[in-house]
């Protein structure tokens, strides 16, 4: 099977052979590398047809709702698993065993301190700065802190940020929302699950101890495991065209969080929830259901559908059953929002328009609704998405820089200006 070939004709040429790779799972791959010696280049928008690496990680088939992290499907790792143990199987390639995991979540532990002279940088923003801001230029100035583990050549050195960088993310996610609402910073307590230990930093106060809901540790740890990866999107791409310069890791992560924020990637889940709050009322859902179906109007259903998934979203699934279980648990069934959330899931699924379209209702949706009624507030959702998202990250980077093929990305392009033209003085221009 390897040394399969397609044929390509050219214009005014034999053509050539391009070899033809098949993966573990999924759609065979047309190797194009040597197509520049023929002096010809690709055109992919968006890259919807085009592999730019080669990976062990994730593997998603949207057409049947498939995502699996290093083979072993979404839903049972959310249903068995915990988040430290997924980071394990993302960073690892395999799930551990009883010592491997505590040697894991030990390492882990040593790094959930941030330095403390960060807290002073915190103060440099203004409070009512999006979280996202701040974060962003946070995580990015954690390489000035830790100049010890900035050598990307040195597995030792790849490894210890790796480990500062998902340690920490739960600490300064939890220092963003503090520093929002005025209130003082909490240190991470170890002896509590990662998290547990971000609800408390997030919840807690120097004044009383605490010991958060465990029906609510338990659904943020299971977004968090629903988040962590997700294949070759734009914030983990982004990560490995950073990566591949040679930047810090520090750097690297930093930029990933910046193309997360954009709200076609990350923000989704605010979108939906603000879509919520502009229908308002159970009673305006048909007028909106029918604003939908309407080519002409602008209105769009935030939370249904997926770019990727053409059938059902395997996390939303999970995360129903989520959202569902905090909802009962905090007392919020019959709060309006969420009765009309509950009401348009309902149509959703029911109305034909939406099932033969399968437009159904996917993570965000569900994860927006969750983290609502847990009490975070919604601009944060997109902090919580970069907490979770950096294992993944972290683990594509660190794939990446352990590569044979490490390359310097540089994608080419269609050249639609100007030909070349001589420079007209300005005296001579009409």
């Amino acid at each position: 099977m390897a040394d399969r070939k397609v044929d390509l004709i050219l214009p005014g040429d034999e053509g050539m052979e391009l070899p033809l790779q098949s993966p573990t799972l999924g759609n065979d791959v047309i190797n194009i590398q040597n197509l520049s010696g023929k002096g010809y280049f690709t055109y992919d928008p968006g890259f919807v047809s085009t592999a730019s690496c080669e990976s062990t990680i994730t593997y998603i088939d949207g057409a049947e709702g498939v995502l699996l992290y290093r083979g072993y499907p979404i839903e049972q790792l959310a249903e068995h698993s915990d988040f430290a143990e997924v980071s394990y199987l993302l960073m690892n390639g395999e799930l551990p065993n009883v010592q491997q995991k505590q040697e894991f979540q030990d390492k882990l532990n040593n790094h959930t301190l941030v330095h403390e002279q960060m807290r002073n940088f915190f103060n440099g923003f203004r409070r009512d700065a999006h979280p996202m801001a701040i974060m962003c230029g946070v995580v990015g100035a954690l390489s000035s802190f830790y100049h010890d583990s900035l050598d990307v050549n040195d597995p030792t050195c790849r490894e210890t940020a790796a480990f500062r960088l998902i340690a920490k993310m739960p600490t300064i996610a939890a220092m963003c929302y503090k520093y929002s609402i005025g209130l003082p910073f909490m240190y991470p307590q170890n002896s509590m699950g990662y998290a547990e230990n971000f609800l408390n930093m997030m919840y807690a106060t120097p004044t009383e101890t605490t010991t958060p809901n465990p029906v609510l540790a338990n659904a943020m740890d299971k977004i968090f495991i629903l988040h962590a990866d997700h294949e070759q999107n734009a914030s983990t791409s982004t990560v490995r065209l950073a990566g591949s310069t040679g930047a810090n890791p520090f750097a690297c992560i930093s930029a990933g969080i910046a193309a997360l924020w954009g709200p076609a990637h990350g923000g989704a889940n605010e979108a939906a929830l603000n879509m919520l709050m502009e229908i308002g009322d159970v009673s305006r859902v048909g007028q909106f259901i029918k604003r939908a179906k309407d080519k002409n109007d602008p209105f769009r259903l935030m939370g249904f559908g997926h770019r990727v998934y053409k059938n059902y979203d395997p996390r939303a699934k999970v995360m129903r059953e989520t959202c569902h279980q905090v909802l009962e648990e905090v007392g919020l069934k019959d709060d309006p929002i969420f009765k009309l959330a509950l009401e348009l899931e309902r149509i959703a699924l029911e109305d034909d328009y939406f099932v033969e379209k399968k437009l159904y209702p996917n993570v965000d949706y569900y994860s927006g609704i969750t983290l609502s009624a847990i009490g975070i507030p919604s601009a944060m959702f997109t902090v919580i998405f970069a907490l979770a998202r950096t294992v993944g990250w972290v683990s594509h980077w660190l794939e990446m820089m352990s590569s044979p093929e490490l390359r310097i990305g540089r994608p080419r392009q269609l050249y639609t200006g100007s030909p070349c033209r001589d420079y007209i003085p300005m005296k001579k221009r009409t």
